[in-house]
């Protein structure tokens, strides 16, 4: 496992050993999850091999969505979180009027939910109960396409182990630039990943690698008119741009 580092504004790199708390329960609208779940049954284990998890990655994809995760939980429950797709139009209804807005909403959850009850029966696969839910505020990221997809966010990591003396980080994410310095970077093994945080009045950038970090979120941001992104009013924004505006508003963390 390559090593993180944290370089300052005058580029000086701290190396420590191998670098690993979440923020709490995902929001639906900032105020908890939003649901849709399956009639009641009698508990039952979950049972959802490899199988069963091809069969939700494709029927979710089919429906133009985003699977965030699947979990299997005590007393049956087997939840799925998805995402809407950026850019996509979903319409309801017997009109099938649009709904803009990226944000994940109570029809897409009934709409999933409904093909996934279908597709696990037919393919026989066994739970309890079923519940489709948003990915909340504070989405987890769980695939260097989602880093890539929220470069310029504000996220917050814990890293598999302590780097000067602490596993939670937080600041804004971007790839990391310039020469690779560890290992595995240098054979081209692992992408390099950068949070740039304020610590008082100096920037500071937390260099680390994908398998380095156990745990990775979205900073909750009420924004009514939906996640931030690297566009504004149409003109493309960089990395760099919206960095600088997040950073002063963002520490390292705890």
């Amino acid at each position: 496992m390559s090593a993180s580092r944290i370089q300052r504004n005058d580029r000086k790199t701290a190396k420590p050993g191998k670098p690993g708390a979440t923020l709490g329960k995902p929001a639906f609208g900032g105020k908890g999850r939003a649901p849709v779940r399956s009639a009641d049954a009698a508990p039952a284990p979950v049972q959802v091999g490899k199988g069963g998890q091809q069969t939700i990655v494709d029927t979710v994809a089919g429906l133009g969505y985003e699977l965030v995760d699947v979990e299997r939980l005590p007393r049956g429950l087997l939840r799925v979180t998805i995402d809407r797709v950026p850019g996509r139009v979903y319409t309801f209804g017997p009109a099938a009027e649009p709904q803009p807005g990226e944000f994940v909403t109570v029809e897409d959850c009934e709409t999933v939910t409904r093909q996934l009850q279908y597709a696990l029966e037919v393919d026989g696969l066994a739970y309890a109960r079923l519940e489709v839910s948003s990915p909340g505020l504070d989405r987890p990221l769980k695939t260097e396409a989602d880093f890539a997809r929220f470069a310029g966010q504000a996220v917050s990591i814990v890293l598999k182990a302590p780097f000067e003396g602490r596993k939670s980080w937080q600041g804004v994410l971007s790839q990391a630039e310039g020469k690779a310095e560890s290992a595995a970077e240098s054979a081209g093994q692992e992408q390099g990943w950068s949070l740039v945080f304020k610590n008082g009045k100096t920037e500071q950038v937390l260099g680390f690698t994908f398998p380095e970090v156990r745990d990775a979120r979205l900073v909750p941001v009420v924004n009514f008119k939906g996640r931030p992104s690297i566009q504004d009013s149409g003109a493309l924004k960089t990395e760099e741009a919206v960095a600088a505006d997040v950073a002063p508003q963002v520490d390292g963390g705890k």
